[in-house]
């Protein structure tokens, strides 16, 4: 495993961008892939994008990206194809052709327009074994192949400071760097294909854990009457710190840039990190680990996603968080009130049965 950190885009050290990787096709807009696009377009890359969503075209179209009519339409002239999507079947039918590109079941698919030389990067987060079997079917056709995952959340994506987790060969790997570097400020080499998927599921997997702890903390914190702003200064300066608390806050005020300053609009929405849980717990079953933290977190993040939380930033369970602490609250004093109507029946019975 390799590891190496560049100052973020749009500092006075952007690195310089290769001949071989100037031309960029870049596939799915949204809340992620739109300001990725963005600072290689800020970086001097010549990028051709593509969405189906008009609102992510519109964005896109206004910080410098050339918008094309179609997946290969765009990358037909691209030197690197860069692809973040929500989950693996849609990166894989993007590839062949098949439906969920934006295309007709079995229309032209990025391997078949893309030139020859073409590398192609997936930044998406899908199954390793989905991962994989993209990486044959890209080498097959005649291309290398990049699994690029990331972590940041949108905060990251915009600043230019993303992780990614990457598998890939050593050449792959080497000619992709310079574009990773523009969007991230870390870049680890994780080993071959599906490795950087690997490595991303156990970090959501962390993430999750820990989003859920803050989202509690901060709960308990409220209810023993702490104020938010003193809660956040001892534990982002104390051993609670995560990124979790320190970056992405559940609360509003602490860290300004955090969703919750926006009814936790945008962000990592909750669907995906339910998507994500859920390909660590195929991977959990699938290796034995038992994974009691985990587990819950899936189960709660799969509740989350399947109401309003779905479209909400992921650190949006705080709601779900305080609702089951009112819950609790609740049933917590419906005993007391149970017992002292039972008691009363019961001595009222009492008494008219010694009368």
């Amino acid at each position: 495993m390799t590891e190496n950190t560049a100052a973020p885009s749009g500092t006075a050290e952007t690195p310089d961008v290769p001949e071989n990787v100037r031309r960029v096709a870049f596939l799915g807009l949204g809340n992620m892939g739109g300001p990725m696009a963005r600072n290689l377009v800020a970086a001097g890359v010549r990028v051709s994008g593509f969405d189906p969503v008009p609102e992510a075209v519109k964005a896109a179209r206004g910080a410098g990206v050339e918008i094309a009519e179609s997946g290969p339409d765009a990358v037909r002239q691209a030197d690197v194809v860069i692809t973040m999507l929500p989950h693996g079947r849609l990166v894989r039918s993007a590839y062949v052709g098949a439906e969920g590109s934006g295309a007709e079941e079995n229309a032209e698919g990025l391997l078949d327009a893309a030139r020859p030389g073409t590398l192609f990067v997936d930044c998406s987060t899908i199954d390793i074994a989905e991962a994989q079997d993209i990486a044959r079917l890209t080498e097959a056709a005649g291309f290398a192949a990049v699994d690029a995952p990331v972590s940041g959340g949108v905060v990251g994506a915009e600043a230019g400071t993303l992780a990614f987790m990457v598998g890939a060969a050593d050449e792959a790997f080497a000619r992709a760097e310079p574009l990773l570097r523009i969007m991230g400020a870390r870049i680890v080499h994780c080993g071959g294909h599906g490795m950087g998927q690997a490595a991303k599921i156990c970090n959501n997997l962390m993430l999750a854990i820990t989003q859920i702890g803050a989202a509690e903390a901060f709960v308990l914190g409220e209810r023993l009457g702490l104020d938010p702003q003193v809660q956040y200064d001892v534990m982002s300066q104390s051993t609670g710190q995560s990124w979790a608390v320190n970056v992405n806050c559940p609360v509003p005020g602490p860290v300004p840039a955090s969703p919750a300053n926006r009814g936790f609009e945008g962000g990592f929405m909750g669907a995906l990190m339910a998507k994500d849980l859920g390909l660590a717990l195929s991977a959990l079953d699938r290796e034995g680990v038992d994974a009691v933290l985990g587990r819950t977190c899936q189960r709660l993040y799969a509740a989350f996603a399947a109401g309003e939380g779905a479209d909400q930033d992921f650190s949006g369970i705080i709601e779900t968080v305080r609702a089951d602490a009112a819950s609790a609250s609740l049933e917590a004093a419906s005993p007391t009130q149970d017992a002292a109507q039972t008691d009363h029946a019961e001595n009222g019975v009492d008494r008219e049965d010694r009368t």
